[in-house]
């Protein structure tokens, strides 16, 4: 299984510029995890906190036990090795073609025959779809490729712990719904942690484990999906439906007179923007069929069903609700499709990454 991530009070600033701060969270070990937040929240920079390439000015950061905020540069070095980074251009060499580039850690990092080496670098290419370009130059391929190869690359010494940068930038919806599907069956395979930072709404609404929050130098709210997709916190509502409507402005903050001008706008039948309004837990998507059943989402809902009895009314019925149709589905898949048991998380029937409108009513958050 993957290695647990742990933060304790980090806080970080560059200069007088505070990005965020006090953050505390622990990213369960196993699961597919994802940050959102709007632009210029210290997402990004979050990540590379994490992976030690900055530091906090306060707090812990605990890799798998080991608190990299004290450790020495040679306990630092083999934490690294812990983790696959997907960057969001895909960082990849532009003079190495993509087999080198996707072989650059094996040859780095390990001491593995060349024969090795192409064995593992094909079926990381053929994982991610681009067996037969290995030979390209990233320059001869498209952004959604480069992306492409830049996991392949990010997985070839079998990591631990996933980070993943907006892995949306650059593709169209379609291939960000492949990409969000490869993550799921990667954890399916390898029982990996995964970190995603993204803007999308559809992937965060409908890949993720677990949704946290950054948001006006603070860590809004980070926890099971059940608990923020149901959460009425009004920067939560308003993120996750990409409404002008809430306390996110084009600078980021807005002061109330101008939320009682855009309120007043919308009342007056302006259009707020965003997609419909989607309430309540929508269905996540499945590893695909034949794949190992992942077991994130069970211990997700043990997880869920433990804190349960703290939320309120309306959260409890519609979570509940989420957890009786999870059930049914395992209990149609067992029937219908052998190879898929146990697999399925809140998904009623869905495949292709998109999402139903809800129909439960959200709740404050913890």
């Amino acid at each position: 299984m993957g290695a647990e991530v742990r933060t304790e009070n980090i806080t970080k600033s560059f200069g007088r510029q505070n990005i965020w701060q006090n953050v505390t969270l622990t990213i369960p070990p196993g699961e597919v995890s994802l940050m959102v937040g709007p632009s210029g929240t210290g997402k990004s920079v979050f990540l590379k906190c994490l992976i030690g390439l900055l530091m906090p000015e306060q707090g812990h950061i605990y890799i798998d036990g080991t608190d990299i905020t004290t450790c020495s540069n040679k306990e630092l070095y083999e934490i690294r090795k812990l983790f696959g980074v997907l960057f969001q251009d895909g960082a990849l060499f532009g003079s190495m073609d993509l087999f080198d580039n996707v072989a650059f850690p094996l040859r780095e990092h390990t001491k593995k025959n060349e024969s090795e080496i192409k064995r593992i670098v094909m079926e990381k290419l053929e994982l991610v779809g681009l067996l037969g370009a290995e030979n390209k130059l990233p320059g001869e391929i498209s952004g959604g490729m480069r992306k492409r190869a830049g996991l392949a690359r990010a997985l070839v010494l079998d990591p631990q712990i996933i980070l993943v940068d907006e892995p949306d930038s650059g593709l169209d919806p379609v291939r960000t719904t492949y990409i969000s599907q490869l993550f799921l069956d990667i954890n399916a395979q390898i029982d990996a942690t995964f970190l995603i930072v993204s803007h999308n709404i559809n992937l965060a609404r409908t890949v993720p484990d677990n949704i946290g929050m950054l948001f006006r130098r603070n860590l809004v709210m980070f926890g099971p999906r059940e608990v923020l997709l149901t959460s009425d916190e009004p920067v939560v509502k308003q993120f996750l439906n990409g409404r002008m409507i809430g306390p996110i402005g084009m600078s980021e903050e807005k002061d109330e007179a101008q939320m009682a001008q855009e309120q007043a706008m919308v009342e007056a039948g302006h259009h707020a923007g965003g997609v419909e309004e989607v309430e309540g837990i929508v269905p996540q998507m499945k590893a695909a069929p034949g794949m190992p059943p992942r077991q994130a989402i069970k211990r997700r809902q043990d997880r869920v069903r433990e804190i349960m009895h703290t939320l309120p009314h309306a959260a409890q019925v519609a979570i509940q609700n989420d957890l009786d149709s999870s059930a049914e589905d395992d209990d149609d898949r067992t029937e219908v499709l052998p190879a898929y048991e146990g697999s399925g998380g809140s998904h009623r029937g869905y495949d292709d990454g998109g999402y139903d409108e809800g129909v439960t009513t959200p709740h404050k958050h913890l």
